[in-house]
């Protein structure tokens, strides 16, 4: 295994520097195509053999994508990487947990400006996401779709005319399209209307996760709000049901803030001040606590109560607090406790810089 870092673990993803539509609620847009390769077994029944295979497309994948799309990509196989370094693409949501499960025989592609990366060899020979800031489902699918084309021209994917893009799980088939969008809920959460908001949710073919999707728990009141299936619609119209769902939690997110302020003006500051006081004084703080006082430091940005700080502080520092991201940028292994502390020196610095 190289001790050499990865190119692109080093600095911020550009979904999180940057502020699209409806970003005082949208974090983040993302689109996700599960593709496999043609004659060759889906991944939880292939050989090892097949799985080098799948590497191998891989690499010449990235080669092709840089030449069509006039942008720069890295392949990097996960047996050359430390697992400090998977986890720390883990983090920024370049890969999923999944991933690193199997790091022997999986991959990733990964863009300049990380608003592209490819997974190989996890559920599905490629998935490939798309991210990035605000609301903008439309943008994230163009750019997909680009990705998408220039890969099947240099593998062939398996498609069944009935059922479109063959994958493994069966909620895939068709288009094998996944739209997710990161929404940041503290209204909601606080006027206690999430149980409500996600019942009606599921009722119009959408799922809500946490922050880093199946299985993980919601943090820091953000959300994932994703299509439940992809067969029987085309990508267009996943892309229209999707925005108009998020268009209307956005909407009422906006409604109960501007509620719970009218309502309760100085017991919202209070919250929102005794956060910003916590994370530029605390000597120690753990990640659950960072991301709940990062909340409510957001709210406070967006609702003009706290307009010096840059909305983009919330984006960066939820990131750069996660504790592999931690250890990479101090170079060592640290315990729980030192990186508590290390956290703390990082909230206080960054938003007293603003």
């Amino acid at each position: 295994m190289t001790t050499e870092e990865p190119r692109f673990v080093r600095g911020l993803s550009r979904w999180m520097k940057g502020n699209g539509s409806a970003s005082d609620i949208v974090i983040s847009s993302r689109v996700r195509l599960a593709r496999n390769l043609e004659n060759i077994p889906f991944p939880p029944a292939m050989e090892r053999s097949d799985a080098e295979k799948v590497l191998a497309a891989a690499e010449e994948a990235s080669g092709r994508l840089q030449e069509s799309l006039e942008r720069e990509y890295h392949y990097y196989p996960l047996r050359e990487m430390s697992e400090l370094h998977q986890w720390v693409l883990v983090e920024k949501h370049l890969i999923s947990p999944q991933l690193t499960k199997s790091s022997a025989l999986s991959g990733v592609i990964i863009s300049e400006d990380e608003a592209v990366s490819i997974m190989v060899n996890e559920e599905d020979h490629f998935r490939i996401q798309c991210l990035l800031p605000g609301l903008n489902i439309r943008g994230v699918w163009e750019t997909a779709d680009a990705v998408d084309d220039v890969l099947g021209e240099t593998v062939r994917y398996g498609f069944d005319g009935s059922l479109g893009y063959l994958t493994t799980c069966p909620t895939n088939l068709g288009t094998g399209m996944r739209v997710s969008v990161m929404v940041h809920l503290p209204g909601l959460a606080m006027a206690e209307q999430l149980d409500s908001v996600i019942s009606g949710l599921a009722k119009v073919g959408a799922v809500v996760r946490g922050l880093y999707g199946e299985g993980s728990e919601a943090q820091g009141n953000l959300f994932q709000i994703s299509n439940r299936t992809t067969l029987g619609n085309d990508e267009d119209g996943i892309v229209e049901d999707m925005s108009a769902v998020v268009r209307e939690v956005v909407q009422r997110e906006r409604s109960t803030r501007e509620t719970l302020y009218r309502r309760g003006r100085t017991s919202l500051e209070d919250k929102i001040y005794r956060a910003h006081g916590l994370l530029t004084n605390a000597r120690m703080i753990s990640s659950e606590e960072a991301m709940h006082l990062l909340s409510m430091l957001r709210l406070g940005i967006d609702m003009n109560i706290l307009p010096h700080i840059a909305p983009e502080v919330f984006q960066e520092l939820m990131i750069r607090m996660r504790p592999s991201i931690i250890q990479r940028e101090t170079g060592e292994a640290l315990k729980p406790e030192e990186r508590d502390v290390r956290r703390a020196t990082l909230m206080r610095k960054r938003i007293a810089g603003q």
